[in-house]
This record gives structure tokens, C-alpha cells and sequence, in this order.
């Protein structure tokens, strides 16, 4: 895959699997980082040296909002407190070389039901704190 725009991305995420949720997701970032330790000692000439630590990240979601029964409403309130499985990848394609999918597991330790001004379109963004290890595959 080349540079691509971002039209049919695959985001999927449940309790035990990840059911596919892409037509709920109006945007989506998956953030991984490893933790910065600092050796620094004095035999270093004055630069800093460090190491990599523990990794981490976050899943960030951005919902239209819809308090429907069925809709993203009714689905993330009962998940609120509890860790949740996902999948990400950059198209709803089958995963290959060219789209890897990113699965793990996030914890969903907030949830706001409303959020808006008058006029504006009824949206909800969340982002959760990831649980383990996030996993890349091509197959």
C-alpha cells in the first residue's frame, strides 16, 4: 500500500472479541510509546544517555453519537469499567504484508454520553488507556 487517505479503516472491539464497529468510528488512533529511563552518568561528557522502559499507549475513538437501542451509546455504556479487545488496521481489506492489523486490549475508564453545543453534531470522543501487549500481524 502507498500514501493512502483514510476512508475504510477496520476498527473492531468487544468484551471477547472484536466485533467490527468501523461504521460507528468517525476517527481512530492507535498511540504506542516505551517509557524513556535515563542513564546519564558522569563518564557521559555532558550528553544525556538513556535506555527504553516499560511500553504503554491509549486507543482514541471518535463516535457520532447516537443514544438509539443498538447504537454506540447502548454499546459502550455496559462497557464502561471493564477491558475491552480491538483491532485496528488502515483498511477493512483482508489483513496482508500491506495491511497489518494492531490488536490488544484497552481498558474503557470513561465514557461521556453527551458532549456539545447548540448546533453542533452530536459527537462523543473517548480514549483508553491500553491493557498488554499490542500485537502486529500480516496473516
Amino acid at each position: 500500500m502507498a500514501v493512502f487517505a483514510m476512508t475504510d479503516c477496520y476498527i473492531g472491539f468487544g468484551t471477547s472479541t472484536a466485533t467490527d464497529r468501523s461504521t460507528l468510528v468517525k476517527s481512530v488512533t492507535l498511540t504506542v510509546d516505551a517509557a524513556t529511563l535515563d542513564t546519564t552518568d558522569f563518564g557521559d561528557a555532558g550528553w544525556t544517555t538513556n535506555i527504553s522502559g516499560l511500553k504503554s499507549g491509549s486507543l482514541a475513538m471518535t463516535f457520532n453519537q447516537d443514544v438509539a437501542s443498538g447504537a454506540i451509546d447502548s454499546i459502550m455504556w455496559p462497557l464502561l469499567g471493564t477491558t475491552c479487545v480491538f483491532e485496528v488496521r488502515a483498511t477493512n481489506s483482508a489483513v496482508g504484508a500491506s495491511n497489518p492489523k494492531y490488536t490488544g486490549s484497552f481498558v474503557v475508564n470513561g465514557w461521556t454520553p453527551l458532549d456539545g453545543s447548540v448546533g453542533d453534531l452530536a459527537a462523543v470522543s473517548v480514549t483508553s488507556p491500553l491493557s498488554g501487549a499490542v500485537t502486529r500481524a500480516t496473516s
